[in-house]
């Protein structure tokens, strides 16, 4: 009888203790959810801005005759070559949170499709609420590009502008006082209409091109930033 006491006794404290680690370890989980939304109120991150302000384009143009060469009995292909300068203003909105940029490359993107080689931007840190520019030249030379996309652009040059998207890739940290987060992925998009002037080439093709040697056009247009 005084050892079924004793058990009984024995499981009671054990129960006991269950119950009082689970109480803490719920309790600090609750403290640690209860710190960070607190973080999140008082610091209210928020993802950086991207403008496009401005692109110059020196080249835009698409050849495509569908004639063979005389070494080759296969049509030549499409392709686009493109040399343009594009603004880009990053805008840090947060008040207590510095932005730091790594490995950031931007080129422009046509249907889909990239139509230039990968310009590298340089790390940047940004403070609160600090801007930074870019203006980086985005080169593509005789790029391949899909058949259908002759009559696509065929139809962008009857309507008189064409859009073409800059794209910016890479990765953020975020700085809070002395303490600096993870990297994040960020991909921004900003589109950009191009008004044109087209005339076909000798051999049949398309080319297409801004009115003049280079052309500006102003934008101010927001773009897509996903982090």
């Amino acid at each position: 009888m005084g050892n079924t006491k004793e058990c009984d006794h024995h499981k009671g404290q054990r129960g006991e203790l269950h119950r009082r680690v689970f109480a803490a370890i719920l309790g600090f989980i609750v403290l640690v959810l209860l710190v960070i939304f607190l973080i999140w109120i008082i610091l209210r991150p928020t993802k950086p801005r991207f403008i496009l302000q401005d692109a110059t384009v020196f080249a835009f143009n698409l050849s495509s005759t569908g004639a063979t060469t005389p070494s080759l009995t296969t049509p030549t292909p499409n392709t686009l070559t493109l040399t343009m300068q594009a603004t880009l203003t990053a805008i840090n909105p947060n008040s207590r949170i510095g932005i730091y940029y790594q490995n950031l490359h931007t080129y422009a993107s046509y249907k889909g499709q990239q139509i230039s080689l990968a310009a590298e931007l340089p790390p940047t840190y940004q403070g609160h609420r600090d801007v930074t520019v870019w203006s980086p030249y985005l080169y593509g030379y005789a790029v391949p590009v899909s058949p259908f996309m002759l009559d696509v652009l065929r139809q962008d040059q009857s309507a008189g502008a064409v859009l073409v998207n800059v794209k910016v890739i890479g990765r953020v940290k975020w700085k809070v006082g002395t303490w600096v987060s993870g990297r994040y992925h960020i991909y921004v998009n900003c589109p950009a209409y191009i008004r044109l002037a087209g005339e076909r080439d000798n051999d049949g093709g398309v080319g297409i091109s801004g009115a003049g040697a280079a052309v500006k056009y102003q934008f101010f247009q927001s773009c897509v930033v996903d982090v």
